[in-house]
């Protein structure tokens, strides 16, 4: 992977990548994270009736939303951290840190 991200074109290409995950991960950790509105059961039982809210309010308590637990993030969180850093260097700073990869170039 490091070795695609010193020509011209894998630069250039890499920060569209990096802002697509960062979109893709902002909206997993926004719009599946939230917790939906409390209903004002009180505010219905005066208007519709006891009974009925209730019913309501039962059949809405009962509704288990199952919760996806991650199990991934933390396995891929360094790579992407790592290709962050990367994507911040210059070409000379990379080369300082693998000089063998110079020989290649």
């Amino acid at each position: 992977m490091a070795k695609m991200l010193v020509s011209d074109e894998a630069r250039k290409e890499f920060p569209t990548l990096r802002r697509a995950f960062d979109e893709v991960n902002s909206t997993l950790q926004t719009k599946f994270s939230w917790e939906p509105e409390p209903i004002d059961w009180e505010y219905y039982r005066k208007g519709i009736g006891l009974r009925l809210v209730d019913m309501y309010k039962e059949a809405y308590d009962s509704i288990k939303v199952p919760q996806s637990v991650d199990n991934v993030t933390s396995q891929y969180k360094p790579t992407f951290d790592s290709l962050k850093k990367i994507s911040t260097m210059t070409t000379d700073e990379y080369f300082e840190k693998h000089p063998e990869l110079r020989k290649e170039v």
